[in-house]
Parts: structure tokens; C-alpha cells; sequence
């Protein structure tokens, strides 16, 4: 089974699948749904796949979105992607995508560090999709204002380098995680990094993609199970 996996971000759209040598990109901008299932066909054209796994920059619920991306077009709220594209699509947010594809045992959290602050926790082939960003920061704001696109830009690399090292202290502690893993744009200025940390890449997201139908079959099942299940 070939999986496209199609990774949404802010700025860029990343597109992969299971047996192509080399990923695809194209810009979002202000993205909608259609133009998104017009520009993949576009790209992909010469590409064969069975089922489609995609990362959504934005409230996922029920593996559809629930809220509209503040950084792309409109319309993603209700939108048929299985219709629009004639596949089988599974919808995740992006930072779950990344997260699946980063883990390796125990239990995992993942922080995006981009235009806001992506969070997910992975244990046991289950992933937690979290919302981490909402909490306060302890200084009057979110933790995604704080360690987010604008919070880079206004208060400089320095001191939004110790809001992210007091941040990933205190999550990881509350979340009692083995690890975490930074993704995002932004992962790269935290050098060096906290202890039992390491960055995660753009291929996590397509690894995760890939894991999002691995699929489990025993003799005593009725139809495969899925081995990663995510949790809302």
C-alpha cells in the first residue's frame, strides 16, 4: 500500500509518498482545501498511491478540523478530503504527524517550535494531540505567545531562548516524559539543547504519515487493527 503523506504548514505544503525517492514542496499562502486537493493532483500527478495520510495546521477533532488555520485560507471546517481526493484520507494535526514519525519508545513529548507552539505526547502506540500553547506562561501571556513566531521577533533570540528552556522544563516535568523532541522552524536556535532532547526534521512528518496505516493482523482478528492509535 502506497502512502501520500501531505504535510500543511504556514508557509509550505510537503508532499511524500511510500516509494518516490524524493519529497515535493509547493506554497501554502492563503491555502483553502480545494486549491490544496488542486495543487497535490498537480504535483503528484506521476505519483501512484492507495490512501493518504495529511497534517493539518490546526484543531483536529475526530480526524477532521474543528477550527478554521489562522495562517491559510478558509473553508477546512466540513470539508470532504476522502470525496475531494478519491481516497481513503486519515487527518491529523501536524503535530501528531511529527510526533509519530519521531518516536522511539517510552513516552515521548513533542514541541513545535514554529508560528505558534505544536504539542502532542506519545506512549505505547498511543498519541495524545495536546494543546500546550493555551497555557499561560506564568508572564501574562500563552506559552505560544511566548515561544512562538511573535515572541521570537519581539522579544529576540536570547530571551525567547530562555522562555523555551524554562517552557520545555516545566512540560516535561508535568508530563513525567522520557524525552522530547523540537520540531518546527525555530527547533534549530535552541543550541545547545536541554538534556534528553534532541530535534526532530521534515522527515518525521512523512515517517509519521507512513506509521498513520500501519496496520496489525492476527489470525484471530476479524479485520487488521491499527498499531498507532491517536486518541480524539
Amino acid at each position: 500500500m502506497n502512502v501520500l503523506v501531505i504535510d500543511v504548514g504556514g508557509s509550505a505544503v510537503k508532499l511524500s509518498v511510500s516509494d518516490a525517492p524524493e519529497p515535493r514542496t509547493f506554497e501554502s499562502g492563503e491555502l483553502t482545501p480545494q486549491d490544496l486537493v488542486d495543487r497535490v493532483r498537480a504535483v503528484t500527478g506521476d505519483w501512484h498511491h492507495d490512501v493518504i495520510s495529511l497534517g493539518f495546521p490546526g484543531l483536529v477533532v475526530d480526524g477532521a478540523p474543528a477550527a478554521e488555520p489562522g495562517n491559510l485560507g478558509t473553508g477546512w471546517v466540513g470539508f470532504d478530503f476522502g470525496k475531494a481526493f478519491g481516497k481513503p484520507v486519515r487527518l491529523v494535526n501536524d503535530a501528531v504527524l511529527q510526533a509519530l514519525g519521531a518516536y522511539e519508545g517510552g513516552r515521548m513529548l513533542f514541541l513545535g517550535l514554529g508560528t505558534g507552539l505544536g504539542s502532542a505526547l506519545v506512549s505505547e502506540h498511543v498519541i495524545v494531540p495536546l494543546e500546550l500553547g493555551d497555557l499561560p506562561s506564568g508572564k501574562g501571556d500563552t506559552m505560544a505567545d511566548r515561544v512562538g513566531r511573535e515572541g521570537l521577533e519581539e522579544n529576540g533570540v536570547d530571551v525567547w531562548t530562555e522562555d523555551v528552556r524554562d517552557i520545555l522544563s516545566a512540560l516535561r516535568t508535568a508530563l513525567a516524559a522520557d524525552y522530547m523532541v523540537l520540531g518546527g522552524g525555530n527547533a534549530e536556535l535552541v543550541d545547545p539543547l536541554p538534556a534528553s532532547t534532541r530535534r526532530g526534521g521534515n522527515e518525521d512528518a512523512f515517517k509519521g504519515g507512513y506509521r498513520l496505516w500501519e496496520e496489525l493482523v492476527e489470525p484471530h482478528d476479524r479485520e487488521p487493527r491499527r498499531v498507532w492509535r491517536v486518541v480524539r
